[in-house]
């Protein structure tokens, strides 16, 4: 390169020299360069341009590419919402999340559980109180780690969920069986029945069960969805459900469209079947005309979850989609076909979406590695939704092959979620979140799985109130299978030859301390378990029969090659640490 270029300028004090860099430099100060900013071309402002008069809402260009604004929104982990969230703490003593402490006394200390039991037998305070304080021991109820029992399956788990009574649980695995069990003892499972997706390509993606719990449906990534019958008595084949054809067909294989299912749940009247699909629509199914009579094409990508609004009716649902929208449609006003309005603040594609069913609040997990809560009175209307490009908010991020750079993240302009949680990792596939039950924990909590092998439970201020550590829980349950293949590449620096967890799915019970998680799980994750974790006070270990840590098969069996597998481990660990004593290192951890 050449000599760089000088400038001789002159003030007060006479001549002085400014190189062509030092004005560069000069001319890159956000004041100045707002004075320059005023560009436009055939009446537009040129694209990185701004003035004063810009704001945040007409921002014509976010960073991903181009020239940055002028304004620029923070990046990384400090743009991140404050925690805890204020918002959050005041819907924490709404009564609509929760109950609230009451002072009972003028003891400032932190009430345990031993403290409100006490409480409670001694029938101190007026009857309302006693019902608060009965929730509030429900409350802190959070299982633990330890795992109660250990469902092994040979083919990866892809979602489990406890039906609305509690009364009953299925999980769905990648060999294309959904295995149903008896819950009503929710400390003692009964195997009850499985059934199989007889069409089935890659995965079972989803399963619902009817509110009477006669009925599960349950789908692939095809236009089918197969309707079984839950009577342990009943071995036909399911009915077949073909969601792109509006003619009746029951049993029938004809498929005149082809798209794959990722999302089905039933109406709160059990009649109707709403899915997201991979042709960019969501579709209404009617289960006594065997036709679908509603199908919205209302997202820009794969509608990866989909739900009802109210539980006691089916005319709002909820739509999420890798396009980074959640959408609200009202099928009493869909002459124009469009949403009713849209929620804003996922920067990258959706992967759930969980309705608290009471019409107003619903939940969401995205790929930007957040859970969101949404109030149905705060969405954007159709029309202001209609000029932001959501397209310029998103690195269109590819979390199947590579970890999220929180370097990345810059919080959405447009973001109308009341609070979002943080800390666990949404990679690899469509991880689900849920509203933690009524009756169990008296609707105190958001939870989700995650990659990491946990199950990450928050309160709604976003702070975190307990964590169940699936991993730990199953690490090295089964004895590896030499000739088994497992991935060959993980991209968070575990070894793919290691014992490898990732939640996908977990259910709280709905009336008892207990979360079933259901995982892919093994050497590499290649295999998968269902994990069911109980609040034990802390207990690492209970004396009663059978131990924690049960490892059993699909049907519940005690399986010989699980048990070698333990005493395999014990033994090995066993030599290790004689080994260690022998050579004088027994302080040493394994």
């Amino acid at each position: 390169m050449g000599k760089e270029r000088t400038i001789l300028l002159a003030d007060g004090n006479g001549p002085f020299t400014v190189t062509q860099r030092q004005i560069l430099q000069l001319l890159g100060h956000t004041g100045l360069r707002s004075i320059f900013a005023d560009h436009t071309v055939g009446g537009y402002r040129r694209r990185g341009h701004y003035s004063d008069s810009d704001d945040l809402d007409s921002e014509p260009d976010t960073g991903y590419g181009g020239v940055a604004p002028r304004r620029k929104r923070g990046r990384g982990r400090a743009a991140f919402q404050k925690v805890p969230s204020e918002i959050g703490r005041d819907l924490m003593f709404s009564g609509t999340f929760g109950t609230d402490e009451r002072p009972q006394d003028t003891y400032r200390r932190k009430k345990r559980l031993a403290y409100r039991i006490m409480h409670r037998e001694l029938g101190y305070g007026s009857p309302g109180r006693q019902k608060a304080s009965n929730k509030m021991i429900s409350e802190g109820l959070i299982p633990s780690s330890n795992a109660d029992t250990i469902i092994h399956y040979n083919a990866r788990c892809y979602s489990g969920q406890f039906s609305k009574d509690g009364n009953f649980f299925f999980s769905c695995a990648q060999d294309f069986r959904v295995r149903m069990y008896d819950t009503s003892n929710p400390y003692d499972w009964k195997y009850y029945k499985v059934v199989d997706y007889p069409y089935g390509q890659w995965t079972i993606t989803d399963a619902s069960l009817s509110p009477d719990n006669k009925f599960l449906a349950y789908s692939s990534i095809r236009s089918i969805v197969c309707l079984a019958s839950t009577d342990p008595a009943d071995d036909s084949q399911p009915y077949l459900l073909d969601f792109s054809n509006t003619s009746t067909r029951g049993r029938d294989f004809n498929i005149s469209g082809y798209f794959g299912i990722w999302s089905i749940r039933f109406s709160g009247d059990g009649r109707e079947i709403v899915a997201g699909t991979g042709d960019q629509s969501v579709y209404v199914y009617d289960i006594e005309t065997r036709q679908s009579i509603l199908r919205i094409p209302g997202h820009n990508d794969d509608v990866n979850a989909v739900c009802f609004g109210d539980e006691n009716s089916p005319h709002i649902l909820y739509s999420g989609s890798d396009d980074t929208t959640l959408k609200v449609w009202d099928r009493r006003s869909m002459a124009d076909g469009r949403e009713a309005g849209v929620f804003l603040g996922h920067t990258e594609g959706l992967t759930y979406v969980d309705s608290k069913g009471d019409g107003r609040y619903v939940l969401s997990n995205g790929k930007d590695q957040t859970a969101k809560l949404w109030d149905l009175r705060k969405m954007i209307s159709t029309d202001k939704a209609d000029k932001i490009d959501v397209n310029r908010y998103t690195t269109g991020f590819e979390y199947r092959g590579s970890a999220y750079d929180e370097d990345d993240y810059r919080p959405h302009p447009h973001d109308c979620s009341l609070v979002t949680f943080r800390g666990h990792k949404v990679l690899k596939t469509l991880i689900r979140c849920h509203f933690s039950p009524p009756g169990s924990t008296d609707s105190r909590y958001i939870y989700s799985g995650s990659y990491d092998g946990s199950v990450y439970v928050w309160n709604l201020d976003a702070t975190l109130a307990g964590k169940v550590d699936v991993l730990k829980a199953t690490r090295n349950s089964r004895p590896r299978e030499p000739d088994m293949m497992t991935e060959t590449y993980d991209f968070i620096g575990r070894n793919s030859n290691d014992w490898q967890t990732c939640v996908r799915d977990a259910s709280w019970h709905p009336d008892v301390p207990i979360i079933a998680a259901t995982s892919w799980n093994g050497w590499g994750t290649s295999l998968g378990t269902c994990t069911v974790h109980s609040w034990n006070d802390g207990n690492e270990d209970d004396e009663a029969e059978p131990k924690m840590g049960r490892r059993v098969n699909a049907k519940l069996e005690a399986d010989p090659q699980l048990e070698d597998g333990r005493h395999a481990r014990r033994s090995l660990f066993a030599r290790t640490r004689l080994r260690r004593r022998m050579m004088g290192d027994e302080d040493d951890e394994d």
